[in-house]
């Protein structure tokens, strides 16, 4: 454990934790699985781990597995400060740091793409591989008019389940912290900052995907040192809960 971390509680359950970092609040979900690299997964704006889980489970048939819930997220107090991207993925790194599990794959989803990025350039000693699951964003959507358009459409494509776990995560988060992240995410530069890796990139979207276009997609596999893309056919922007096995055999071939 880092000293940046201040205190860990298993007081939820055996395999859920919180974690202390920069005075900002983390929850751990974790299974212990026999391959190696250990893979984490990072929630995008609003969510929470709950739409990995089924991603997560898959994965975690063949590899120890992490799910990070974010401060003001699914339930998690939220900051008395503002916490920008680069902030918040330094905490993180803090938070994957005191898991004790060497470098590890990082995969993170829509926002979640931002902050893996960020924490790959910043620790790349933590991290083997990246992953931008439904990567934000492009520059036809970096408004707030330009993202709830995008994410309408979406919503008219995703399952009612996936509607209903992010709605409701969406409540739970508040619109006060959403917006808030939100202004950080339509300035952060991913395309500048996915240059910057060491670690390859491996970037995934659905192909019905409006928020994660395939042109902006291709353009920041073209910008990484070493990237791949892959589409998952038919799915939208919440790919990991349609279509989790697919997925997770785009992740395991591109970590082997």
């Amino acid at each position: 454990m880092t000293d940046g971390v201040t205190q860990m509680t298993r007081r939820e359950r055996p395999d859920q934790w919180r974690v202390y970092a920069d005075g900002l609040t983390f929850r751990v979900l974790a299974s212990r699985g026999a391959g190696l690299p250990a893979i984490v997964l990072v929630h995008g704006i609003g969510v929470s781990h709950r739409y990995l889980a089924r991603l997560h489970d898959v994965l975690a048939q063949s590899r120890t597995v992490y799910s990070i819930d974010l401060p003001g997220f699914g339930g998690l107090p939220k900051p008395d400060r503002d916490v920008d991207v680069p902030t918040m993925s330094r905490a993180l790194a803090e938070v994957i740091e005191s898991l004790d599990a060497g470098a590890v794959v990082l995969a993170g989803h829509s926002m979640g793409s931002q902050w893996v990025v960020e924490v790959g350039v910043q620790r790349p000693d933590l991290v083997t591989h990246v992953v931008a699951m439904g990567p934000v964003t492009d520059e036809r959507h970096r408004s707030v008019a330009g993202q709830t358009v995008a994410l309408a459409i979406d919503t008219l494509g995703e399952t009612p389940t996936i509607n209903a776990i992010v709605f409701s995560d969406y409540l739970r988060c508040g619109p006060r912290w959403y917006l808030t992240q939100l202004r950080h995410m339509l300035t952060y530069p991913i395309e500048d900052r996915a240059a910057s890796l060491s670690a390859p990139l491996l970037v995934i979207r659905g192909s019905r995907d409006p928020i994660a276009g395939l042109e902006w997609c291709r353009r920041l596999r073209d910008r990484a040192v070493t990237a791949d893309l892959v589409e998952i056919p038919r799915r939208h922007h919440v790919a990991q809960h349609s279509a989790p096995r697919a997925v997770a055999a785009a992740i395991l071939a591109h970590v082997s």
